[in-house]
């Protein structure tokens, strides 16, 4: 990512927005412009699945998220349902280019391979048509002729030969050059090779490349011949051009195997090119994208295999410069100071979103790179008080301004909540404890008391630990806390619980009581719990979230609807309990300074299995690749033998890293490898997916980031056998041979693009026009009008508290948006121009018959 530009200072003049400089439309290079896709949803549930024949019907299932043929994402398994719940939130990066997005059904078999039931497969360019909403979508079959990817390149000549006996024919030059992202054959690289076939109404010559040992990559650059017009048919009208009717009837096919060895090859795909390509050339040469078979999307009943809920939301943000959004940026970021706030870019922009979470995330992370979302948090929550007329119900909504909240604690909040809930919730949900207290669910044998206590156990040990983490709640909670505090009081002076309700609803309700029912999601479980657990951390969630309200414990009873939970929390009515809130609340909505500890803790940063190459020399003097467990925090990089061990195997000072770099394949066959180059001999790693590879890459380098003495130069290939694989160099210590890539934002906690962000709300901006645009004549009609018609109209949907500084707003918009727009249009241009179809960026795609 681009290092991270300052914004332009916000100026007097009204127009300052438009008036930063910026290059000319045309003058960007391409080359800075990057892509940027990311995709993130929820795999919901399945229903309705194939049951097994037989008196055990039930299916152990999980679901995969694939790129094309590659696993990125896998949930965890859901046992014995045919309509399993998996409700498992996903997000990364897509670091590469695809063909499907594809969402596969298993059913997990201890013994032998898991079964797969059935897939939901997206085409790229139609993932665009679910984007923002829950969809059912079929199950279709699975054949293992249909599951390809990867490109091949080719080139064809057609040549002339002189026979022995003096007769011309035409001689067709197959080159079959390289393949490129060919899959993953049970994780490893695969040995492919290729059958190369002329095909015609009465002929099929067959060769066959040799085979290229664990690579996806392949080059084969082999050279086939084939005859294509039979000396015999031979005439002098045709001496210098195939004929016509031969021409028309022949194929070259390619077809890409794995060399199985001793089990049965597995299909990679095909491609098919008719010979009659080289009418008007004398050579055709292209990259073609792997297709299925004929039969590998056979006719076969869709409707018996099940359906799988999915809800996908796929971007790609072409990100410019950092130059070009200085306008939009600065519009942005002064949000916060504009009177009324509801005449803002920022609050504009949330009102014309389809879904306001769409122009939340973005918004969130812009104003808080630049220290811009306390005041603009603050004056959108005094909006929101304006309108409430009971203190009770306070922040109870789903405003623009509890949903930028909410989006501000997940992204600040997350060690937060690692350091404080995370050992407990390991406890929960690793043990067996049963916490069931309601005597409708109770399972044959469960004792109720027993139960309750384990329940008690649970939630006093959560709420010890939440009430005495004050000193860890992030700077930027705290302000807004105090902020919502004070407006609170003085919209409702007589009520003294205000103050402390307008922070709880907040910090328990929307923090730290969904982060218990839901700790998937906020990254401190891998997956959704199972349903035994699920309802563990309900009950315990309902109880911490009514402790931690304020407003109910000032009640002489609780506001729970079952009998059996006003029970229980009769346990947890006492005064301790109520003072306990009240001194945390205190705390973390206060403006003192927080007194440091003298010792800060590691902020622990990413965490999981993956392969690296052994470090020393082996009793046989081979290095291998061993599975470890890596955890990386900000001080330093360890791998372990296993998961949770205290006993470090190896560990890497992160003041120690030089430079992160991806490692091309080439150096040990393998795919998804990274090198983290230290003051030591460099470490190689092979993560599991590119998406897990990509993710790792980017937060060593922002750990690393402000390392002295870090690399501007390195090697992409390992040293092997006394050289350098990429360069030849012979010296260990010989200097790099390439660039490193470019730096990223310093800031290890919050990854923050602003330009990336910035993108983000302008394609939202070019979105929402048509919305921007009945703002602009609301505010108009209003103006003329002297205030709204009787009759609802368009505008009524709309905050408009001052027309003409709304009014005015929006002529700024759309002014940095139709600048924008000017070299986003050139890039698209000349990214077509450049992309010649049938080039390796641009494939060709599809069968020819």
């Amino acid at each position: 990512m681009a290092a991270a530009a300052a914004a332009p200072a916000a100026a007097a003049s009204s127009d300052a927005a438009t008036a930063t400089a910026e290059p000319e439309a045309g003058d960007e290079d391409s080359r800075d412009v990057r892509v940027l896709q990311s995709l993130r949803g929820k795999i919901c549930e399945a229903k309705n699945l194939l049951p097994y024949l037989g008196p055990n019907k039930m299916r152990d299932c999980f679901c995969t998220i694939n790129l094309d043929q590659e696993e990125v994402y896998r949930t965890q398994v859901v046992e014995k349902s045919l309509s399993p719940f998996f409700s498992e939130e996903f997000y990364f990066e897509i670091p590469r280019t695809f063909q499907y997005l594809s969402f596969y059904v298993y059913d997990k078999n201890v013994l032998q391979r898991d079964l797969r039931i059935g897939k939901v497969a997206i085409k790229k360019e139609d993932l665009c048509n679910h984007s923002g909403r829950e969809t059912w979508f079929s199950l279709q079959p699975i054949d293992s002729n249909s599951e390809v990817q990867g490109k091949v390149h080719l080139e064809l000549k057609l040549n002339e030969l002189i026979t022995e006996n003096g007769t011309v024919c035409q001689q067709l030059v197959v080159h079959v050059k390289a393949c490129h992202g060919l899959p993953l054959i049970n994780g490893q690289s695969c040995d492919p090779y290729a059958t190369v076939s002329l095909v015609g109404p009465s002929r099929n010559d067959q060769k066959k490349t040799k085979v290229k040992k664990k690579t996806s990559n392949p080059q084969f650059n082999e050279i086939f011949y084939f005859e294509v017009t039979r000396s015999s048919s031979y005439t002098r009208k045709s001496q210098f051009q195939v004929e016509e009717e031969d021409i028309e009837k022949l194929e070259i096919r390619i077809d890409l195997w794995n060399n199985g060895n001793l089990v049965q090859d597995v299909f990679l795909g095909e491609i098919k090119v008719p010979v009659n390509v080289l009418r008007n050339d004398a050579s055709h040469q292209a990259w073609y994208l792997l297709q299925p078979r004929d039969n590998g999307n056979k006719s076969s009943k869709t409707d018996d295999l099940g359906s799988l809920r999915l809800n996908i939301c796929y971007t790609e943000d072409c990100v410019l410069p950092s130059e070009y959004y200085g306008p939009l940026k600065t519009l942005l970021l002064k949000s916060p100071d504009v009177q009324p706030i509801s005449a803002s870019a920022a609050y504009i922009l949330g009102e014309i979103c389809r879904d306001k979470n769409d122009a939340v995330l973005p918004l969130v992370r812009l104003l808080l790179h630049h220290d811009k979302l306390v005041p603009f948090a603050t004056a959108v929550a005094e909006l929101d008080l304006k309108d409430t007329q009971d203190a009770n119900t306070i922040f109870r909504g789903n405003s623009l301004a509890t949903r930028c909240l909410d989006e501000m604690m997940k992204i600040v909040g997350r060690h937060y909540l690692k350091v404080t809930l995370k050992p407990i919730l390991d406890e929960i949900c690793e043990s067996s404890k049963s916490c069931e207290i309601d005597p409708i669910k109770l399972k044959e044998g469960d004792n109720v008391e027993n139960n309750k206590e384990n329940l008690r156990y649970y939630v006093d040990k959560l709420f010890s630990t939440i009430v005495k983490s004050s000193m860890s709640c992030p700077t930027v909670m705290c302000d807004i806390f105090y902020s919502l505090r004070q407006m609170a009081t003085q919209r409702f002076p007589n009520d003294p619980h205000v103050q402390y309700s307008a922070v709880s609803s907040f910090v328990f309700l929307r923090f730290f009581a969904v982060a218990v029912v839901s700790p998937h999601t906020f990254h401190l479980r891998p997956h959704h719990p199972d349903p035994q657990t699920i309802r563990t951390l309900t009950l315990i969630s309902k109880t911490i979230q009514t402790l931690g309200s304020w407003g109910s414990l000032s009640k002489s009873k609780s506001s729970f609807k079952e009998t059996f939970m006003c029970e229980f929390f009769k346990m947890f009515q006492e005064e301790g309990y109520i003072m306990a809130v009240k001194k945390f609340l205190d705390e973390i909505s206060s403006t003192e300074t927080k007194v440091s500890s003298g010792t800060s803790e590691p902020v622990h940063l990413k965490e999981g299995e993956m392969y690296k190459r052994a470090q020393g020399r082996t009793r046989i003097g081979k290095k291998n690749f061993k599975k470890r467990w890596f955890c990386l925090t900000s001080r330093e990089l360890t791998y372990h033998r296993q998961p949770g061990s205290k006993d470090a195997i190896y560990t890497i000072p992160v003041k120690n890293i030089l430079a992160v770099e991806k490692l091309e394949e080439s150096s040990f066959n393998k795919k998804n490898m990274f090198q983290v180059i230290h003051t030591e001999k460099p470490l190689y790693v092979q993560a599991n997916n590119c998406v897990e590879a990509n993710e790792w890459i980017d937060v060593l380098c922002r750990v690393s980031r402000c390392n002295q003495n870090r690399l501007s130069s390195y090697h992409p290939s390992a040293y092997l056998n006394g050289n350098w694989l990429c360069c030849l160099e012979t010296s260990e210590n010989a200097l790099g041979c390439r660039p490193c890539t470019a730096g990223v934002p310093a800031d290890i906690q919050i990854d923050i693009d602003e330009d990336r962000e910035t993108e983000r709300i302008y394609s939202l901006f070019t979105l929402s026009l048509l919305k921007l645009q009945k703002m602009e004549e609301a505010c108009g009609t209003i103006a003329v009008y002297q205030g709204p018609q009787k009759e609802p109209d368009d505008y009524s949907n709309f905050v408009i508290e001052d027309s003409v500084t709304t009014f005015k707003t929006i002529q700024q918009i759309k002014s940095v948006v139709e600048k924008l727009d000017e070299p986003h249009e050139k890039y698209r241009k000349k990214r077509s121009s450049s992309a010649k179809y049938g080039s390796k960026e641009n494939p060709i795609i599809g069968k020819t018959f």
